[in-house]
């Protein structure tokens, strides 16, 4: 039996809390089988002693399971996870070291779920990298999902499906419309629900801040689940961040929520780039707008915060399509109304960052 022959059975074993099995993830190193013993080499990076316990017994079995295996031998070399070095000081937002070749790293945000943040980040996402594009800077935008319990990152960028690879201890990011993407939506598929508490978050925020080849970015956005919990927190102690952007849409119902978000950031010492409303109105086929959810909602939160309107995104069904099949409405219709709009915003974004650097 050959080694490929052993690695398509040990497709069976997955790795603990994914739907991904062990050789699609790069763990299975070596494979073989001589005078009926079947030996298999593992290597993975975990701080979790039973990890690599769970994988061993679970290869064995499957090897065991092999017409003609008489005997196993499974060996497993675990590196631990590297630690962010730790910061001086007691801010909650610098605990961390952010890797060197990423020039900015900034949160999109928002308090309560619903007001179309992952639309919006990724066609911010689009739109930064255009702008760098313009300026000779290509792939050096990067796009962070860290939406754990609902990852539509993949969908709306057009890599539903996709699975990233594995050099060594590291995932390789996919790339799409000059971004380059990583999300818990690549690791898990459509019928796997992640049922995680908080210390499982926290390890894969880290895992795709420090174990992910991002290579070298001028800005990665990270996109956050609604709320102030574990993802939040579990980020601003694993990488540094130099802004957020907080998403809004115009009534009450989202603005008191977004308000929160914003001031968990600044309690954080992590500063605010700006307020985005999005669905701020409906634009009918003559022109005119309607202000379906109200208006002056995100300026009247912005103000509340201390910081600016960044823009205001309409509520059309070009946004929701380009979403659904994966071409984000910046890159099939960039010189649309909506498409200026969020090249503007990313256009505001990258001179507040230049300037809060100089």
């Amino acid at each position: 039996m050959t080694a490929d022959q052993i690695k398509e059975h040990l497709k069976q074993v997955k790795y603990p809390g994914f739907s991904r099995d062990i050789v699609s993830f790069g763990i299975v190193r070596s494979a073989g089988m001589l005078d009926g013993v079947a030996k298999v080499s593992l290597s993975l990076t975990t701080s979790d002693p039973k990890v690599p316990l769970h994988l061993k017994t679970e290869v064995e079995k499957c090897l065991r399971a092999i017409p003609g295996v008489k005997e196993t031998l499974v060996e497993v070399a675990v590196a631990p996870v590297k630690a962010a070095p730790a910061a001086a000081g007691g801010n909650l937002a610098g605990n961390a070291a952010a890797p060197k070749s990423i020039r900015h790293a900034v949160a999109i945000a928002s308090g309560k779920g619903g007001v179309g943040k992952s639309t919006f980040a990724v066609n911010l996402a689009c739109a930064l990298a255009q702008v760098l594009a313009a300026q000779g800077r290509v792939n050096r935008v990067g796009l962070m999902d860290c939406d754990i319990y609902g990852p539509s990152v993949p969908l709306m960028i057009g890599l539903h499906g996709a699975r990233p690879e594995v050099e060594g201890d590291a995932l390789i990011p996919m790339e799409r419309h000059g971004v380059k993407v990583m999300s818990m939506g690549f690791l898990v598929d459509d019928n796997t629900p992640v049922v995680w508490r908080g210390p499982m978050i926290m390890k894969t925020v880290q895992q795709f801040v420090q174990n992910v080849r991002w290579g070298d970015l001028d800005i990665l956005l990270i996109d956050l689940p609604p709320g102030t919990g574990d993802a939040q927190l579990s980020l601003v102690q694993t990488l540094p961040l130099d802004g957020a952007i907080i998403v809004t849409t115009p009534q009450p119902a989202a603005t008191n929520v977004a308000r929160k978000g914003g001031l968990m950031f600044q309690k954080v010492n992590v500063p605010l780039l700006g307020v985005a409303e999005n669905m701020s109105y409906f634009l009918d086929p003559a022109g005119r707008k309607h202000e379906l959810f109200g208006s002056g909602g995100g300026i009247a939160t912005a103000e509340k915060l201390g910081t600016s309107l960044l823009g205001q995104v309409p509520l059309i069904p070009e946004i929701r399509e380009g979403g659904d099949t994966g071409t984000p409405i910046v890159v099939s219709a960039p010189q649309s109304p909506a498409g200026e709009t969020f090249r503007g915003i990313a256009e505001t974004m990258l001179h507040r960052l230049a300037k809060s650097a100089a």
